[in-house]
């Protein structure tokens, strides 16, 4: 299919929950290749929300450690544990700020066939699935920032 272009902070698409996906259509499955490809295509990037290419659906893709896959109507089911470290995000780009995560985390969807999957993961992984799950309420990394390292995450973003 293609690599998608990526919206950046600001588009209102980013603030907007997303929707749950109804139809495992072909439509899906081009959605499910071009967040594949667009994530691929980024070096050093772990995930992409499907709000992130202007699409409101529950679906993410991501790319860790030369493991990658999609998953549609993901929600988080466990995590435990704690870890600290920097978080960006390619809707914010150049932007990198500490961040406390779970240190393992558990997510439930499906494929983009339909079918129940579940991807867990420990540290990088188990920041993405969150994170990307996080897009797909219609939140950003930097809405979880402690305050003053928030207020200087927006300076940053205004400026």
């Amino acid at each position: 299919m293609a690599e998608r272009e990526i919206r950046i902070w600001g588009d209102p698409v980013l603030r907007t929950p997303c929707d749950e996906v109804e139809s495992f259509d072909d439509s899906l499955a081009a959605l499910c290749t071009d967040l594949l490809d667009t994530v691929t295509a980024r070096e050093g990037r772990a995930g992409l929300a499907a709000n992130q290419i202007g699409v409101g659906l529950r679906a993410f893709s991501w790319f860790v450690d030369g493991d990658a896959g999609v998953i549609v109507n993901p929600r988080v089911v466990a995590s435990e544990g704690g870890q600290e470290g920097d978080e960006g995000c390619l809707s914010l780009p150049g932007l990198w700020y500490p961040l406390s995560r779970a240190a393992y985390a558990v997510v439930e969807g499906r494929n983009a066939t339909g079918e129940v999957i579940q991807v867990d993961g420990t540290g990088l992984m188990a920041r993405c699935l969150q994170h990307e799950c996080d897009h797909l309420d219609g939140k950003l990394y930097i809405d979880r920032l402690d305050g003053e390292t928030r207020k200087r995450a927006m300076r940053e973003l205004r400026g």
